[in-house]
């Protein structure tokens, strides 16, 4: 049996140019201490079952949840790592060749947009204890402390749910409104600026919800708490990361607003859209943010009802990360390594034909 302590956290438009939207979809058209809260674990221990009661579970059953979340996160960065290659080159390939630079305005945008995929991807890293015993404490032994530990849960959520996945839904909205615009917007450093601003209020409140968290004494710690500790049979304690009902509400209600947003771009642009490719592909984004979307808020609901070492709040948590994951891999294959690898295939065929 293992020995878990409560949680407790600190806690109408005229039709545009075709130009533009083929360059975007279809080129080349004073806080709470830690150590006070760690503290009331020890007076709140409670017996919960593992999984590892199961006996058709293998014994390292947590490894093989946390190792599954790591090939997923290996192969969400090297689609990172592949897209961001594909903007530089495309960037290097412009300054030369006059035609492209129609396709590469929106550059820092997709830049952008790389950015906060790969950096959702590092950052769920944090929460995964293999990882941070392997790879983490070695190099960075002081984390070892429970405090330490669990600070990083606090940041990892507030990173997650309050800037990293909401900066990659901006600017996916953006990228979708800006290809019904008439012409493309001159700054696009300022337009980069503009949606990092515009993810502060969720992330304000995240930070304050799970750091500060102005209500812990009034609301049970279910609501606020980021961490759990966990105790195995040799009385060797790990931290584990949760998510607070805070947090994840605050989430769920951005969500919500995002989505109705998100569809009422997408209906804007397919009014103006006549390529079938590009229809396509819209409709592929809208069908993979609305199913992946309330799923991630329905796999978030569904680990309140299970403490962390059980079986089916393993497979909550790691139905949700696919889902956030799969969502940045299809955004990232539509809106930027299929539109820049349309583009340069597009120079090369014109560089021949001149």
């Amino acid at each position: 049996m293992r020995k878990l302590h409560h949680r407790q956290g600190n806690h109408g438009m005229a039709s545009p140019p075709q130009t533009l939207l083929t360059s975007i979809l279809l080129p080349p058209f004073p806080s709470p201490s830690p150590s006070a809260s760690l503290n009331y674990f020890d007076e709140t221990l409670i017996e919960r079952q593992s999984i590892s009661s199961f006996p058709w579970l293998p014994i390292n059953a947590d490894n093989a949840f946390d190792l599954s979340t790591l090939s997923f996160i290996g192969g969400l960065i090297l689609l990172s790592t592949l897209s961001l290659s594909l903007v530089l080159h495309l960037k290097l390939r412009s300054c030369r060749l006059q035609h492209l630079q129609h396709f590469n305005y929106l550059w820092t945008v997709r830049l952008l947009l790389v950015s906060f995929a790969s950096l959702w991807a590092l950052n769920e890293l944090l929460r995964l204890p293999i990882f941070r015993r392997d790879y983490l404490f070695p190099f960075f032994p002081d984390l070892q402390d429970l405090d330490q530990q669990a600070n990083i849960c606090k940041v990892h959520v507030v990173l997650s749910l309050g800037f990293f996945e909401p900066g990659f839904l901006v600017t996916l909205l953006f990228l979708v409104n800006v290809s019904i615009k008439k012409r493309l917007p001159s700054r696009m450093w300022a337009l980069a600026t503009s949606v990092c601003v515009s993810c502060s209020p969720i992330l304000l409140l995240q930070a304050i919800f799970v750091f500060y968290s102005p209500f812990e004494s009034q609301l049970p710690k279910l609501m606020h708490g980021s961490f759990v500790i966990q105790t195995d049979v040799s009385g060797k304690k790990t931290v584990l990361c949760t998510y607070p009902f805070l947090s994840s509400a605050i989430f769920g209600a951005f969500a919500i607003a995002y989505s109705l947003a998100f569809l009422l771009s997408c209906w804007r642009v397919v009014t103006f859209v006549i390529n079938k490719s590009i229809r396509a592909r819209i409709d592929m984004l809208v069908l993979t943010l609305m199913i992946t979307l309330p799923l991630q808020i329905l796999c978030l609901a569904l680990t309140f009802l299970w403490s962390p070492d059980d079986f089916v709040y393993c497979c909550a948590v790691l139905a949700m990360f696919f889902c956030v994951a799969w969502l940045l891999a299809v955004g990232l294959v539509l809106l930027v390594i299929k539109p820049i690898t349309d583009a340069l295939a597009a120079g090369c065929a014109f560089s021949e034909g001149n």
